[in-house]
């Protein structure tokens, strides 16, 4: 083992959460060194939409431009029941700000890359975090790397962004309290024939569970359904094609109990998760990031209170969006039966009154509350 080396501020994770908080930390002058376990960049996508939120963080970077670019504007929300549309909603009409962008997660993580080279700061791959320890004056990390070596780093400050299994969070013995729901969900991303409009989110309320499409490009759209056998429940005349890649999860609602230890934070999904119907996880990180480099910067000079300023900042909202997205979700999914009957017949319905409209369209857009960095 080496000795211990001082470095900059240590990023544990290089997924949109790590990268983002890397290049808003760079902006400010703050030297940093980022980590993370995978010996290549991420291939497949959680996340396809970059919400307005997002795109305004981004925006000085030149990122949020590029995603514009290279994305496409998501106009609505499609509805589809029984073979019809039950509820169409405008974008376009109902947000007062930039639209959503479509555009896969491996994407939008390597534009966040690309920024991040260009100013001459490259991700570690490879390099997994085994201990942490701290004190009033550092953090001690013993990282191990791919070839087996490992290495003792001293750094001022630590932010964990290394996701739902993070090893930054287990260091500091921080409770990820929650519940999971127990059916597993399916996904795919193929090619589809159907005349579903293209820049359109499509959700179907099926008999035994629920349906989400969305375009990714070139004819390929990602579908996730919970039922038995979701393609065979396409909405409209959609008939599946050619399979890209197929996968199987489960959803869980989950909170840190602590976003802040002494000189460590956690951030994205080490410190939340939730289903992938509110279309926050990754944007919801990405402005964990963005309050975390401000505070971070005030603490790398001394005022090491804002590193529970953040926790303070933070807490609150990813728990107001984590228990939004669970309510959702328990009601979207189709069961029990009585609560797929309030889904069926009471759901689209509300969905046309203007004020839950623009709540569920708020939360998709990430504009449901202030974005502050001061208590």
């Amino acid at each position: 083992m080496s000795a211990a080396i001082r470095t900059p501020l240590m990023i544990v994770g290089a997924g949109p959460t790590g990268l983002a908080a890397a290049l808003f930390l760079s902006r400010r002058g703050v030297p940093v060194r980022i980590i993370d376990a995978a010996t290549q960049p991420t291939t497949t996508s959680k996340a396809l939409l970059v919400n307005p939120r997002s795109l305004e963080i981004l925006g000085a970077y030149g990122v949020a431009a590029r995603i514009i670019a290279e994305g496409y504007e998501v106009m609505g929300v499609t509805m589809h029941r029984g073979g019809r549309e039950v509820v169409s909603i405008d974008l376009q009409r109902e947000l007062r700000s930039q639209l959503p962008i479509g555009l896969a997660q491996a994407r939008t993580e390597a534009l966040l890359t690309e920024a991040l080279q260009a100013k001459g700061i490259h991700v570690e791959r490879g390099v997994t975090l085994q201990t942490l320890q701290q004190d009033a004056e550092q953090v001690t990390v013993t990282l191990q790397h791919a070839d087996g070596g490992t290495q003792t780093v001293q750094a001022p400050l630590v932010f964990g962004a290394d996701g739902a299994r993070s090893a930054v969070r287990h260091a500091l013995g921080i409770d990820f309290a929650g519940d999971a729901l127990p059916e597993p969900w399916q996904l795919w991303d193929l090619r589809l024939r159907t005349s579903l409009d293209r820049q359109r989110v499509h959700i179907g309320l099926v008999p035994d569970g629920f349906l989400f499409l969305m375009h990714l490009q070139a004819g390929v759209w990602r579908v996730i359904g919970n039922g038995a056998d979701p393609l065979a429940q396409l909405p409209g005349d959609s008939v599946a094609g050619e399979v890209q890649w197929q996968s199987q999860f489960h959803i869980a609602h989950r909170l840190a109990d602590k976003f802040s230890v002494g000189r460590v934070a956690l951030g994205g999904d080490a410190a939340h998760i939730h289903s992938p119907l509110g279309a926050r996880g990754m944007n919801l990180g990405i402005e964990d990031a963005w309050v975390f480099a401000d505070c971070a910067v005030d603490a790398m000079a001394g005022k090491l209170e804002r590193m529970q300023e953040y926790a303070e900042l933070r807490q609150p909202v990813d728990r107001q969006v984590v228990r939004n997205v669970a309510a959702v979700t328990r009601l979207m999914r189709g069961r029990p039966t009585a609560l797929r009957w309030l889904r069926d017949n009471l759901a689209p319905q509300a969905i046309k009154l203007a004020p839950v409209r623009h709540r569920l369209l708020q939360t998709m857009s990430g504009l449901d509350h202030p974005l502050r960095t001061r208590c």
